[in-house]
């Protein structure tokens, strides 16, 4: 039965045409790539993350290295801060004194800011660890510092600058010199 209409036709298409075909079924894709990659992906994703978290706490525990001072060096700095205090006579000599009773204890295990004066220039005169001069120095300079810091006695400028060169000259004196250099090199005499 074939009609004039164009939409009905119950005759079997012709080889050739374009006619309407069924739907296919789906297409498979393989997940198992896709699983596999994402799988590979976490596993790297752990495997920085743990190497990073070993490297970040082995840094937190490994002691830093820090620079020891030595006891020369630190007594200049403080002595070098003390000059800001050059008008005020009793913080001043407070601090130049405990610098160098500080520096004298570290530089040759002397118990100085621990004791009074007289205790420690009793200990210090009993010593050869500083020659007759560097002895009557620190004792001249410490005798001043105590009618400054307990008599209240007021120095000028003058008179603490000299404090305070006589506290240097001490350390310069008394500063451990560096040993010298390998005799190797020294030509050998025959």
């Amino acid at each position: 039965m074939k009609t004039n209409s164009l939409f009905v036709t119950n005759s079997p298409a012709l080889p050739g045409t374009n006619d309407i075909r069924a739907i296919k079924p789906p297409v498979e894709i393989p997940t198992y790539w896709i699983l596999l990659w994402c799988a590979i992906g976490a596993l790297v994703l752990i495997a920085i993350v743990y190497f990073a978290w070993r490297y970040w706490r082995k840094k937190a525990t490994e002691p830093q290295l820090v620079r020891v001072v030595p006891p020369h060096e630190r007594a200049r700095l403080k002595l070098q801060e003390a000059l800001a205090l050059i008008n005020q006579p009793r913080p001043f000599c407070i601090l130049v004194s405990d610098t160098v009773r500080l520096y004298l204890e570290e530089r040759f295990n002397f118990h100085a800011p621990e004791r009074t004066t007289e205790e420690f220039l009793h200990e210090l005169q009993a010593s050869k660890l500083l020659l007759p001069d560097q002895k009557h120095s620190l004792s001249e300079f410490l005798s001043i510092c105590d009618m400054v810091k307990f008599a209240q006695y007021e120095p000028g400028p003058p008179e603490l600058q000299a404090l305070h060169e006589s506290a240097v000259w001490l350390i310069d004196e008394t500063e451990p010199q560096p040993e010298p250099q390998n005799q190797a090199s020294a030509p050998s005499q025959a």
